[in-house]
């Protein structure tokens, strides 16, 4: 293992800036839908992938073609080098847009190194909790200031491991949410894959820029209650002390649990996500050892593309998603079983329809605010994120299959996981958790979580699989 501390285990080697050559077609403001706005106080988007070191090419090779290739990328998505601006009006308010084609704006691009660090020491041991150095494999200094620029709204910092590279994302949340951020990462490998190949760029998928704004409110932007950034901008701090593990839960465990579900519930409509929802929300609730009365809500991120009618583009890049929950107590949750709180699970998702997403955006132009995750219900709450449909291993940059998705340090929070898909592609999950320690402890002692919880892949079959030798 890995002998450097967290605080002194990556250094900076050299720090660019990576602008797109012109591009004709992009406007000079794309003004931020009723699903972007109130993420401006979020904290930044952070996921990035594990690879092991290419043996046919050089550390300066990979530097240089990955930022060749996001050159090329920040073309298509214009959006991710332009910079926010939040805009006092006059006679009150505030609005906000993204500002493209800024002469000398662009992306920023760290390369650097971890010392002594390996990729058995990201990975992590079954059993531990991912390691604290993580956060340092991710550009951190992009922070809102209260004159309302950032720049940039995209950062890349590439890792040198001893056997491996790890390639990591720090993405603005006003501009993208996980659907449109996996969109960006596949797009980039597969503009790194063809210039690889003397190939012309051709995105399988190009973007979609166009915003989607409700009828019947007038045209953009969206004016803001606020008379200055300084009152929404704020920054959440997750607890000093939070466990955060990965689990894996293998195709075969989780179509037993999915099968249990639709027995119990007697429904045979309940999905394998739904299903190993409600056992998190069961299991985290009973660790947790809340009384009977107290309650407890499941809370998940749902994407709106699909569910709109006429539907938008699934390569709509920006936000587009909503946050629905269901409540109960804790003694109704624990006491019934677990086709019961699937189906709690299953109708929020059911409902949430083509009327249900307008109902919300309607709501919102009404009453425009910005999130504020510390006033958010979360005391006693499990909130899902990101998704075992995303195309996480998709992203090739022409030497290979990642090894394994991480998360940064934004938005981590007690009863806060992340769905991955697993890595074998066969519909196991990974779920990355975050609780504070003294439950995470007893989650892991938890009879109905052992039950249906995996061993992880095994680190050899990830290298051996991979065709690298490291």
């Amino acid at each position: 293992m890995a002998s450097a501390s967290p605080a002194d285990a990556v250094r900076t080697i050299k720090t660019y800036t990576v602008t797109p050559r012109p591009n004709p077609q992009a406007p000079r403001q794309i003004h931020l839908s009723a699903w972007d706005v109130p993420l401006l106080s979020v904290h930044y988007n952070q996921k990035g992938l594990l690879f092991a070191y290419p043996p046919d090419i050089s550390l300066e090779q990979i530097i240089q073609r990955l930022r060749s290739s996001l050159e090329e990328a920040l073309f298509h998505f214009y959006p991710a080098s332009g910079r926010l601006r939040v805009l006092t009006c006059e006679g009150g308010g505030v609005t906000c847009h993204v500002e493209v084609g800024i002469d000398g704006e662009g992306a920023e691009f760290v390369h650097a190194v971890a010392d002594g660090i390996g990729i058995a020491d990201v990975v992590a041991a079954d059993g531990q909790d991912l390691p604290q150095f993580l956060k340092d494999f991710f550009p951190l200094d992009l922070a809102v200031n209260f004159d309302g620029c950032t720049n940039p709204l995209l950062a890349v910092q590439v890792t040198e491991l001893i056997d491996g590279v790890f390639i990591g994302l720090t993405f603005n949340h006003v501009i993208i949410d996980g659907t449109s951020f996996w969109h960006f990462f596949n797009a980039w490998a597969e503009i790194a894959r063809c210039q690889a190949a003397g190939k012309e760029v051709v995105l399988s998928q190009p973007p979609v820029h166009d915003r989607w704004f409700i009828e019947g409110y007038g045209e953009p932007p969206i004016r803001l209650p606020y008379s200055s950034p300084a009152q929404f901008v704020v920054r959440f701090s997750p607890p000093p002390l939070l466990s955060d593990r990965m689990f894996h839960f293998s195709r075969e465990s989780l179509v037993n649990l999915k099968e249990r579900a639709n027995q119990e519930c007697g429904k045979g409509t309940i999905s394998t996500f739904q299903a190993l929802s409600a056992l998190m929300w069961r299991c985290i609730t009973r660790a947790r050892r809340l009384t009977f009365e107290q309650k407890t809500s499941w809370l998940m991120s749902i994407q709106n593309r699909t569910r709109l009618q006429p539907p938008l583009s699934p390569n709509y890049f920006g936000n587009s998603f909503s946050t629905v929950s269901t409540t109960t107590t804790a003694g109704e949750l624990l006491d019934n079983n677990l086709g019961w709180a699937a189906w709690l699970v299953h109708q929020i998702i059911s409902n949430h329809t083509d009327s249900a997403i307008r109902n919300i955006v309607h709501k919102y132009m009404e009453n425009s605010y910005v999130v504020n995750i510390r006033t958010i219900d979360i005391i006693h709450s499990v909130m899902m994120g990101s998704s075992p449909r995303f195309d996480v291993y998709g992203c090739n940059f022409g030497w290979g299959k990642a090894l394994a998705v991480r998360s940064g340090s934004s938005n981590k929070f007690d009863g806060k996981l992340m769905a991955f898909p697993g890595w074998n592609g066969d519909g196991s999950i990974d779920l990355e958790v975050c609780l504070l320690p003294e439950y995470m402890a007893v989650l892991e002692k938890d009879e109905e979580f052992l039950a249906v919880v995996s061993a992880p892949i095994e680190f050899g079959v990830l290298l051996g699989t991979s065709g690298k030798k490291v």
